[in-house]
């Protein structure tokens, strides 16, 4: 069995996703690649990380379902002998006036941004509880902090996995298990396709850093609280934003 780091990257095959796999396995981790419905960019990240012979595994698993997820954690489990990280990344987005907002919209936000978190952590606290060791990093947003207009169901599951972010990391802070939540700000990924060139130039200007994140910020931030150097950080809401949210 291997003696690399393992983690699991929910939601691995496009944007925040793609770039934490590729840095994490460029930095020596067993990395299993979730995705639901991006197959082919799946595969593609897949192929290309094996070709420069780096440890990957790729399952496809809706997270948003607790027997899918079992599924894929144990099978992480068999073919690389253990789990060190998860990584909550998985999640949807949906811009609407709130009362325009129907119960399968509101089913649907909480159970793939919100339910996800939920099971994955559970699922994955079955192998690191025995260890007594492991990091889970679940990645919220934002909006999840101060709200966003015509997206209140998506802030609110945002901000629904900080606060399991702060619980879980009391409840398992005595079993060395460290518990962490990035908040991102604006970053270039699919999420921004609705907006205009002039909406993205007000963004810029709206943060300090007078730049829009980039996947690459985030993977960075993901790597540092995957590693030892955060072992005395549980907890935490760190905010990637450029300083558009200070």
């Amino acid at each position: 069995m291997s003696h690399l780091k393992t983690v699991i990257i929910t939601g691995a095959s496009r944007g925040i996703g793609q770039s934490m796999a590729e840095l994490f396995a460029n930095k020596g981790y067993n990395v299993l690649i979730n995705f639901n419905h991006s197959e082919k960019n799946a595969l593609y990240l897949y192929n290309k990380l094996r070709n420069q012979g780096l440890s990957v595994k790729i399952f496809k698993a809706d997270v948003s379902k607790r027997n899918e997820v079992e599924l894929m954690v144990k099978f992480c489990v068999e073919e690389f002998g253990g789990l060190d990280v998860l990584i909550n990344n998985a999640g949807i987005s949906q811009e609407k006036i709130f009362t325009d907002i129907t119960n399968e919209d509101l089913d649907e936000i909480l159970n793939v941004n919100f339910k996800s978190v939920f099971y994955c952590s559970q699922s994955a606290l079955k192998y690191m509880l025995p260890n007594k060791k492991g990091k889970i990093i679940n990645i919220s947003s934002i909006w999840g902090i101060v709200g966003a207009s015509c997206e209140v169901h998506y802030s609110a599951s945002k901000a629904a996995i900080i606060g399991l972010t702060k619980a879980l990391a009391k409840e398992l802070g005595p079993s060395n298990i460290q518990v962490n939540c990035i908040a991102p700000g604006v970053i270039q990924t699919d999420m921004l396709s609705p907006y205009n060139e002039d909406e993205l130039c007000v963004l810029k200007e709206n943060t300090p850093l007078m730049r829009l994140g980039n996947p690459n910020d985030i993977a960075g931030c993901a790597l540092y609280l995957a590693s030892s150097y955060s072992d005395f950080v549980t907890g935490q809401i760190i905010s990637p934003n450029g300083g558009f949210v200070i």
